[in-house]
This record gives structure tokens, sequence and C-alpha cells, in this order.
């Protein structure tokens, strides 16, 4: 897609790592001849929504597992200009729940690309599942429970 080398750069927060994860690490994958992921730290995640559930080292730790990325780092701001400039990076991917966030690198001369997702996949909504799922067998659960034990008498 580019010309000589390219270095892309995408970033997340990797909790509870899902197939839409997947599909837009191999996305930036195909764009690149360099692929550095960063993954955002609890700190910068905690600064616009609530903490992860998975602590970062263990969510570096699984990107870093992958076969696709060549570099793993970890992001501590959603300002991506000191990394872009640094790094020399040529594209930059995010999902399009960010759509428009990083416009701005675009002034320097990054290809932004806002990978849609898709419906139904993300971690707030895998969280909700098992949220609501665990509030239903707990309910379940006791309605189940039976009044009083055979045998025994309160007295």
């Amino acid at each position: 897609m580019f010309k000589d080398k390219t270095i892309v750069y995408t970033s997340g927060t990797f909790d509870m790592f899902h197939y839409n994860h997947l599909r837009m690490i191999n996305y930036a994958r195909s764009l690149a001849d360099i692929l550095i992921v960063g993954v955002s730290t609890d700190e910068l995640v905690e600064s616009y929504k609530p903490k992860p559930i998975i602590p970062f080292h263990e969510r570096l730790q699984i990107i870093e597992a992958l076969k696709t990325p060549d570099i793993v780092i970890p992001q501590h701001t959603l300002d991506h200009t000191e990394i872009v400039k640094k790094l020399n990076i040529d594209a930059f991917v995010v999902g399009d729940d960010w759509y428009g966030k990083y416009d701005y690198l675009k002034d320097l001369g990054v290809q932004v690309f806002y990978f849609p997702y898709g419906t139904g996949v993300s971690s707030s909504n895998l969280k909700k599942t098992i949220h609501d799922s665990y509030e239903a067998n707990l309910r379940s659960q006791r309605q189940a429970k039976p009044q009083s034990v055979k045998g025994f008498s309160e007295k």
C-alpha cells in the first residue's frame, strides 16, 4: 500500500481481548512492513473509562504473544504526536469508535485508518453479557433455595 518500508502503529486498551481486536491488528499488519502495537496502561484507561478487568502487564503479554506485531509498547497518553514523530510512523489504525479523534495526525503526514469494528463484539458488551449472566444465575439460585430444610425445625 505504501512505498518503501512502512511503519504502522495501532493502539488500544485490548481489555478482554476478542475477535475484533484481532481483526484490527491483522488489518494493520496488512498495511505494514513493521507493525507497532500500543497497549494502553491502566492509568491511561482510567482517565476516560472504568479500570480494565485485565491488568496492563497481562494485556501487554497477550498482545506480545501474537505473531502479528513486530513491537509492542506501552501507551501512556491519547496524544500520539510524540510517538508518531519518534518512531517515524507512516500510518495509524484505531477502532472506528474513535472516529475523527486522531485526524490531527494527518497534519504530521500520517495516514489515519478508522477500522470498522462492526456490531456486537466489544469489551464493553462482553462485560455487560458476563455481568447480566452472573446476575441472572444468582437470581435463579436465590429462587431455587429452599425455605427450610427437611428434618430441621426452628425453635
